[in-house]
């Protein structure tokens, strides 16, 4: 289960003043948000993708500082406790987490900044960062979100009740969100959120 936890006040980055614009993209886990994401990128090389750090081992053909920074626990507590995170939280026995200087020098530097988090997460850099445009996506319905879990050959039957029944909690918090985008049609959802994305900014 997520645990959220605090984080310290931005108040200093005074980001509403900032040329950049910070976009969260977020969803139950097998909604296909990290693929998404991917296309995005490959369209829009413009976009700044701030890598994620984690304390949980790589899954086949994640790559090191491409898909997350893979580090020891111990050390991800170190960067808790001198304040390194923008934003942090736990989830299934693995600490994710977000770096702050990272993402605010892109922000100040006039980037269009995207992250790809959980919702306990989006929840905090809400908090912080006012003006961030926060996208939702979400399954067509509870069986293809099903299959497309179990169509990765990652989890457990255990792992996946866990799954699907956090799913079913996150997304009654969808309409916390800016935007929601159902992903049944890939191309019809990544067109939205480019919508989305690039009308926001203009």
């Amino acid at each position: 289960m997520m645990q959220a936890l605090p984080i310290q006040s931005c108040a200093n980055t005074q980001e509403d003043q900032s040329p950049g614009r910070l976009i969260v993209l977020t969803g139950p886990s097998g909604v296909g948000k990290g693929t998404l994401m991917r296309s995005l990128l490959q369209r829009h090389p413009q976009l700044y993708y701030s890598v994620s750090v984690t304390t949980r081992s790589p899954r086949p053909g994640e790559i090191e500082g491409k898909n997350y920074y893979f580090i020891s626990r111990s050390k991800f507590e170190q960067l808790i406790a001198k304040g390194e995170f923008l934003e942090w939280a736990e989830f299934a026995g693995n600490y994710y987490g977000t770096l702050r200087e990272t993402v605010l020098n892109q922000v100040r530097s006039g980037k269009l900044v995207v992250l790809e988090i959980e919702l306990e997460g989006a929840r905090q850099i809400r908090t912080f960062f006012p003006h961030v445009l926060s996208i939702f996506i979400l399954p067509p319905d509870f069986d293809e979100l099903e299959k497309r879990i179990r169509g990765r050959g990652q989890d457990s039957e255990e792992a996946i009740a866990r799954r699907l029944c956090r799913a079913k909690e996150e997304v009654k918090a969808a309409g916390e969100f800016d935007i929601k985008v159902v992903n049944d049609n890939f191309e019809t959802a990544l067109n939205a959120i480019e919508t989305a994305l690039f009308n926001s900014n203009s």
